[in-house]
């Protein structure tokens, strides 16, 4: 009996998605849920599994746009599993260096190191190139013609490096965040607003409870959860910034979904924290983990990055120090987070060293004032500084479940 596996669909309103890799090779025996291709769409990739056990026909090629439906492999069931079958994809990728080596020492013999085929001498001494300063792509890193054509004498002083250079074909997911950037700075009217926040209390509070926190609920009590609260109490005092535009009407939520950008294997993915304004400094802080571990593993589906009303980053994982960052379409707002770095401030009329942040909101100024933004602002700073009195009522280990 022969199956034909069709691309099943990744998440509403998604047509289309992009064959990234196959895992295993045309004619190879694939068993029963083992995942033979990553498919692409442009809000996540997704491992395909198969269906049935048996031998494999491909119908697409890495790199084809298929439609949702549409049929990308057969696979015969009627085929008897093969004694001593042959090795995935994946296996052979890695068996490939040992054997290509004997064969690669060969061709050291035919061919010098950064050696020139005749054509390429000739145009490299046309330019006043020496053939050891251009990186080849014949066999044994022989210079080709083509090399020769492509290389551009120095300007400055020869070094002999590297010149090298590669292309490859952007995923599905990376090519749509790039079209939703760009549409974003086209068709908002973005502005964004900075404050600073003294982080004093949090790091006392962390320092005090982190470990009786962690020992008991299984997670680390980290800076998100802190943040998350601040934004939701700020979200709830100035609505507008939960908000985004509907063609020419305003839609607004009674509820905060925080969508929390963390970068994957794939790129940038923001997964969603539903109704956040419920959750406790453990809830927030077990769901970040969740979502975060499940998007580094590529395990991150369209509906957990679907639907969010406001949108937090932090740059300061990577050493940022302050950026603008860009609204997540068709949201309204998002919160910037940076580094934490000691910084002299002025205290009663004295200088001190204060752990700061500077933060960052990006808004749409066509539905969100500029009262309203920097309001909002200083809302996240002062639950921020002040967390035992706003964010925990006074009662920090109620507020920790401890």
């Amino acid at each position: 009996m022969i199956l034909e596996m069709k691309v099943p669909s990744p998440g509403e309103s998604i047509t289309e998605v992009e064959i990234a890799t196959w895992l295993v090779e045309d004619g190879d025996y694939v068993e029963k849920d083992q995942a033979i291709a990553e498919v692409d769409s442009d809000k996540a990739t997704l491992e395909l599994p198969a269906e049935v056990s048996g031998i494999i026909t491909l119908k697409a090629e890495e790199g084809d746009a298929v439609e949702v439906g549409a049929v990308v492999c057969l696979i015969d069931t009627s085929a008897e599993k093969p004694e001593g079958a042959a090795p995935t994809k994946e296996e052979k990728k890695e068996a490939a260096p040992a054997a290509e080596a004997p064969k690669a020492a060969t061709e050291s013999k035919t061919y010098a190191t950064g050696s020139a085929s005749p054509a390429a001498k000739k145009i490299l001494a046309e330019k006043g190139i020496e053939a050891g300063a251009v990186s080849g792509t014949g066999k044994a890193g022989r210079v080709t013609k083509e090399d020769a054509i492509k290389a551009v004498p120095s300007m400055g002083t020869p070094t002999g490096g590297s010149r090298g250079t590669s292309r490859s074909k952007m995923s599905m997911l990376r090519r749509k965040v790039a079209e939703r950037l760009v549409e974003v700075k086209n068709t908002t009217a973005m502005l964004t607003t900075f404050n600073e926040v003294d982080m004093s209390p949090i790091f006392a509070l962390r320092s005090e409870h982190k470990e009786a926190f962690k020992a008991k609920h299984g997670v680390g009590l980290g800076f998100m959860s802190f943040f998350t609260l601040a934004v939701v109490r700020a979200l709830e005092m100035y609505p507008a910034v939960n908000s985004m535009m509907d063609g020419k009407e305003m839609l607004s939520y009674d509820f905060c979904d925080i969508s929390i950008a963390v970068s994957g294997p794939k790129g940038l993915m923001v997964p969603v924290i539903r109704n956040a304004e419920n959750l406790s400094f453990r809830g927030v802080e077990a769901e970040v983990k969740r979502l975060a571990l499940r998007a580094r593993d590529g395990q991150i589906t369209v509906d957990e990055m679907t639907g969010g009303t406001f949108t937090i980053t932090n740059g300061g994982v990577f050493g940022s120090m302050l950026s603008t960052p860009i609204i997540n379409p068709p949201q309204s707002g998002i919160l910037g987070m940076h580094n934490i770095v000691e910084r002299p401030v002025a205290i009663d009329g004295k200088v001190e060293i204060r752990p700061i942040m500077y933060v960052a909101l990006s808004y749409d100024h066509r539905i969100i004032d500029g009262k309203e933004s920097v309001g909002f602002l200083v809302a996240v700073k002062e639950a921020l500084e002040n967390p035992t009195e706003i964010l925990m009522n006074n009662d920090v280990k109620k507020a920790l479940e401890l």
